[in-house]
This record gives structure tokens, C-alpha cells and sequence, in this order.
């Protein structure tokens, strides 16, 4: 077998790139039956373990190799399962464009998503050239995210590039994230020279154009670096957070830890330090709000999580179960076979 690295997923249709060249490949069924969730199957940006197979433009996946990073998000619709946006990443490119869509909640629950991924988040606010004052709107993410880049690019105007350059050397792989819309697609496109993706017509007349994306992908760039481009999501649901939330909200961590009771769920007690906050100003009620709203989501999904693996694991058990039993009666059978020779 030999390494290979994800570079293209069509549901469970993948492309890879192994050193004799790009081809296609499926999982294999014992791949398949023993994975428990979605998020066990591949994703662009992973490395795999494939056996080509002779003759053919085509191999089939044995084994996921070990992630450093992923950025997940819960599946879309009610099913309770994960889905893994794209691994192995060093940056995510959060997209928000400098129309009315800009939204620095949606820029705050990608930023969780990211930190929790492992990954570094760079914010890019794209469309610059359609708003008046690009650096108001930079000075407020970074009010909402502390260290972390912020770049007001334009690709109509092809402006700011140069500032990710930093970003883009051989072999740093870099996930476009983003709502539909804002632009993703022909960031893409401006960053790896060339038309990869397909542009539609504009709808809007604020919109330069707009491209549609229904499957992940990966591009090497002229510098080097490898960029995948996601779908565009109406909503980012999360999954699990350990650090991404501390990590976002570490202003209202520090807080936090300042007010009178330990338990304090900043309601209606006395000595709040983050009510305090929220009343002289330090801290925008909206923030808060968003904070409070993403902590109940977590702790939602957290408990819907652990009673879908309850039930997995109950089930793994019956198919266990069913197989000793199928086992032990052919072993009867055989034996009964035997006796009746003798």
C-alpha cells in the first residue's frame, strides 16, 4: 500500500494524489462497516493508505491516517452526526464580505470552529472595494477576536494581497470557510491565478458574482501552498467545543473569573463581574449573547451526541452478539456433521 493524500470528496466518491499522479478511489467495505460516524470516513485533506488497483485509474482506501487538525461542524439537518469540513489544515481563511452581510456573530462561531480545529483562523473581509471605510469594520473583529489577522481584501481591485503572503508557502494547506456569498470561490480563483471555479451571473447589484461550490476540493497556488474550498453554508452548526470556546470568548473567561461565586451564571447574582462589564460598557451585550447562545448549543448537541452513541454502541453490541451466535451454531452443525460420519 502507499500514501496518498485527499484531494477532491464527492460524497464517498474521492480523488487523491499518490506520487504516480491524481486518480479515483472508494473506501473499502470493511472500511466502511467499521466506521461509527461520518466524521471516520475522509475528508479533503487527509492522508490515507490506498492499494492501487492493476490496471486501473483507480484505488481503493484501507485506513485513515492520523489528523493534526480538522475543522468539523454538525451535519446539516437533524440527524445527530459530524461532518469533517477539511483536515490537516495550518490556516482557515474565515470569509465575511463588506456588504450587508457582514456579521461579526457568524465571524465569532467560525472563529470557535477553527480554534477548536486546530488550526489558525485568519479573518479575511472580502468585497472591500464595495464599502467606504474597510478599516471601521477590520477594528471590529478585531474587538471580537484578539491576535488574531485581520485583512480587508479585494479580488475585483486585487487588493491586499500582497498581506497574505505570509500565508501562502509551499505546502501550508489553507481552508476559504465562509457564508454563501461572500465570495469564497473568487478568492479562489484570485489567489491561484486561474479560473477554477465556475462563476454565475450576478443576481445583485452589489454582487460581483457569484459561483456555486457543492463539494470540497483542493488547488495548489503558483507560490506553492494548497488551498481547499468548501461549500458555502447558510449556518455553521457546531459540534464540540474544549478549547475553541474558552479561546474565543477569553475576554469573558478572564471576566468570569472575577465574579463573586465560582457558579455564578452571570443571570442575577450578586458580585457578576461580567454584568458589571456589560453595564459600564467594557463587554456589548451582544457578544455576551451570542456567547450565552453557543454554550446552550454545545451543551445541546453534547447531550443528543451521547445518547446517539449509547444507542451506536448497543447496536455494535447486538451485531457482535449476532455473529457468536451465528458462529456457535455453525460450530454445532459442523460438529453434528462430524458424528454422524463416524
Amino acid at each position: 500500500m502507499v500514501a496518498a493524500r485527499v484531494v477532491a470528496q464527492f460524497s464517498h466518491q474521492y480523488r487523491i494524489v499518490t506520487e504516480a499522479g491524481e486518480q479515483a478511489a472508494v473506501v473499502t467495505g470493511k472500511f466502511e462497516f467499521e466506521a461509527v460516524n461520518r466524521g471516520d470516513f475522509p475528508a479533503v485533506g487527509d492522508w490515507v493508505l490506498v492499494q492501487p488497483l492493476p490496471g486501473e485509474a483507480r484505488a481503493v482506501i484501507h485506513a485513515l491516517l492520523p489528523r493534526r487538525s480538522a475543522m468539523v461542524r454538525k451535519e446539516a439537518g437533524q440527524r445527530v452526526d459530524v461532518q469533517v469540513i477539511s483536515a490537516n489544515l495550518d490556516y482557515v481563511f474565515i470569509t465575511n464580505a463588506l456588504n450587508q452581510d457582514f456579521n461579526l456573530r457568524k465571524i465569532e462561531r467560525y472563529l470557535l470552529a477553527v480554534w477548536e480545529s486546530g488550526a489558525r483562523p485568519v479573518v479575511l473581509l472580502t468585497k472591500a472595494d464595495l464599502c467606504d471605510d474597510p478599516d471601521h469594520y477590520a477594528a471590529l473583529v478585531e474587538g471580537v477576536a484578539p491576535g488574531v489577522p485581520v485583512h480587508a481584501v479585494s479580488a475585483f481591485e486585487n487588493q491586499g494581497r500582497e498581506a497574505l503572503s505570509e500565508y501562502l508557502l509551499p505546502g501550508q494547506t489553507i481552508a476559504i470557510t465562509g457564508s454563501s456569498g461572500v465570495g469564497k470561490s473568487t478568492l479562489l480563483n484570485w489567489l491561484a491565478d486561474a479560473e477554477k471555479q465556475r462563476v454565475q451571473d450576478i443576481r445583485e447589484s452589489d454582487a460581483r458574482g457569484r459561483h456555486t461550490t457543492t463539494h470540497r476540493e483542493m488547488f495548489v497556488t503558483p507560490s506553492g501552498a494548497i488551498i481547499v474550498d468548501t461549500p458555502g453554508m447558510r449556518e455553521l452548526q457546531l459540534w464540540e467545543s474544549d478549547e475553541g470556546m474558552d479561546t474565543t470568548f477569553s475576554d469573558i473567561g478572564e471576566l468570569a473569573a472575577s465574579c463573586r461565586f465560582q457558579d455564578c451564571r452571570h443571570e442575577r447574582e450578586e458580585g457578576c463581574a461580567v454584568k458589571q462589564a456589560i453595564a459600564d460598557g467594557t463587554l456589548e451585550q451582544r457578544r455576551f449573547a451570542n456567547f450565552k447562545k453557543m454554550e446552550k448549543e454545545l451543551a445541546h448537541m453534547a447531550r443528543k451526541e451521547e445518547s446517539v452513541n449509547r444507542r451506536t454502541k448497543k447496536q455494535a453490541e447486538k451485531r457482535v452478539s449476532a455473529k457468536s451466535r451465528v458462529g456457535r451454531r455453525a460450530a454445532s452443525v459442523y460438529a453434528g456433521d462430524i458424528g454422524d460420519d463416524e
